[in-house]
Parts: structure tokens; sequence; C-alpha cells
């Protein structure tokens, strides 16, 4: 005997409310795929960085890049455009939101070579930043950094141009991936680079510099937010830090709210922060009392 549930089908589907909709609510209805978002994700390494397919001659390099370049603009494409559609809720001829979709992916793809730059100097700082690592390709094939600030990058221009949903979608895919979380809000400078990244948490309206350098565990995060008269959260001020040039923050260092750091500072490992720091400085907390008592055989 097997069990039947279509006893609650009925009932279940009323849930949703959508058989009153009329078909031009409906077209709003539908959402960008999660399964689509990874796939870009892959499709956006494999283009920044076309020598993880082999493209060793130029004429090889052409016929990989327009491969995956017609593959990123193809799938970003869909998904804004149904994310466009679903925002909008029908009231938008779909011709229009179409034109919008394209104007946005041609925006991008127009910025496709600067963010090749900046991921190759974020690719150049892995490898100056951790003694472990022998070469470029290593840092850009096996560090899960490098990967999360491909897929940032991207989204924060797409963020930059109000797209709903897709930005906040691609940035969890890869949380998922490398226990990495950034809002495609946060703005980040140049030779940035996160040595082993898991835990590592920047918020929406952070703005890091150039040449930073965090270890796993950070936190760059807000403190209450603030509310309006109405009780309300408010949304779109500056709530996370501003970390400037040549930081260096060490592992389960905490940093909340709209705090400075300033150029050239030196962020101690499990440091608690909620006030601005002044350029050239060094933060530690004081060592912990270590006791040690030797077991008798």
């Amino acid at each position: 005997m097997t069990y039947n549930c279509e006893k609650f089908i009925d009932s279940y589907i009323e849930a949703f409310n959508r058989t009153s909709k009329k078909d031009e609510e409906k077209r709003g209805l539908a959402l960008p795929k999660m399964e689509d978002i990874s796939t870009l994700e892959d499709e956006l390494m494999a283009l920044f960085f076309p020598g993880l397919s082999g493209s060793e001659s130029k004429s090889k390099l052409i016929s990989v890049v327009t491969y995956h370049m017609e593959s990123v603009t193809r799938l970003l494409y869909d998904s804004v455009l149904l994310a466009l559609s679903y925002e909008d809720k029908g009231n938008t001829p779909i011709r229009s939101l179409e034109d919008k979709a394209e104007a946005i992916i041609d925006d991008l793809a127009s910025h496709f070579k600067d963010i090749r730059r900046l991921l190759k100097l974020d690719a150049e700082a892995g490898l100056k930043g951790d003694p472990a690592a022998r070469s470029v390709h290593e840092v850009i094939l096996s560090y899960p950094s490098l990967e999360a600030l491909t897929v940032h990058r991207v989204a924060h221009h797409l963020y930059t141009l109000n797209v709903p949903l897709v930005p906040r979608m691609m940035n969890e895919v890869m949380h998922r991936r490398t226990g990495i979380d950034i809002h495609p809000g946060a703005e980040i400078g140049e030779s940035f680079f996160i040595d082993h990244g898991t835990g590592v948490v920047i918020g929406e309206t952070t703005v890091i510099g150039n040449n930073v350098k965090l270890y796993q565990g950070v936190t760059l995060g807000a403190l209450s937010i603030p509310k309006n008269g109405c009780g309300l959260l408010l949304k779109g001020v500056k709530r996370h830090p501003t970390i400037k040039d040549n930081v260096t923050i060490y592992a389960n260092a905490t940093i909340l709210g709209d705090v400075t750091i300033g150029e050239n500072s030196t962020i101690g490992s499990s440091a608690w922060i909620k006030d601005d720091i002044p350029a050239n400085s060094r933060v530690t907390i004081p060592d912990p009392e270590i006791k040690i008592k030797q077991r008798l055989k």
C-alpha cells in the first residue's frame, strides 16, 4: 500500500490564491530560478578566467570567450527579465520590460573588461597575501575568495542598476558554496583578498578601499537598525563600516556600525569594534589567561 496525498491537493492549492488573478497579473508570478543562477556563476568563472577551459591559442580564446559570454548574457537576460516582471506585477507592457532587460545586460557586458581587470588584481593580491599560494593560477583555481569576488563584482554592478532579486540570489548561491556572505550593495576596491574565507560577512553599506585583506570569520556588520516615526526600519542609510586602504583584519574580528577603520591599520583577531580607528593603528585585545594543569598518570 502506498500513501495517497491527493485529498489534500485542492485545499493546499487554494493557499496560493492564484485562481482569481488576471492573465496579466499572473505574468509577474514567475521568479528567477536558483538553479539558473548557479549555472550562471559557473559560466562567469569560465568567462573571466577562460584558461579554466584550456584556451591556449588566440583563436581558441576567442571561441571560448564567445561561447561563455553568450551563455552568461542569455542566462542573465532571462533572469533579469523575470525579476523585472515580478517587481512590475503586470503594470508595464512586456516589450518595455524586454527593452529594459536588454539595456541592463548591455550595460553590464560593456563593463566586463573592467571587472576582469579587478579580478586579476584580486588574484594577484591572493598570491601576495598568502605564503601558501604558489601561483596566480592556484588562487584562481582553488581559492573560494576569488570565486566569491567574481560573483560579487558582477552582482554589485547589477545592484547599482537597481535590478531586483537577481543580485541577492547570486550572492546567496555563492554564500552557500563558499561560506562567504557579501551583500551585493557592498563597495569593494582593488586588490581585495579574503584568506580562507569561511564565515566572512560583509554588509550592504560596507565600503572597502584598496589593498584590504580579511581573514576567516570577520564580520563587517551593523548595530541595531534605526526606525522611522512609524516604527519601520530605515532602509538605505549607511550602517556598516568603511575600511580604508591597506587595512588587514584578522580572524573573527567584528566591526559594527557606520565606523571608519583608518588606512594602514591592523585589526587583531577577535577584536570587537564599534568606534572609529585612526589611521596607522594596531588594535589588539589582551591575551587571555591560560592555565595549564598537567594530569597525573
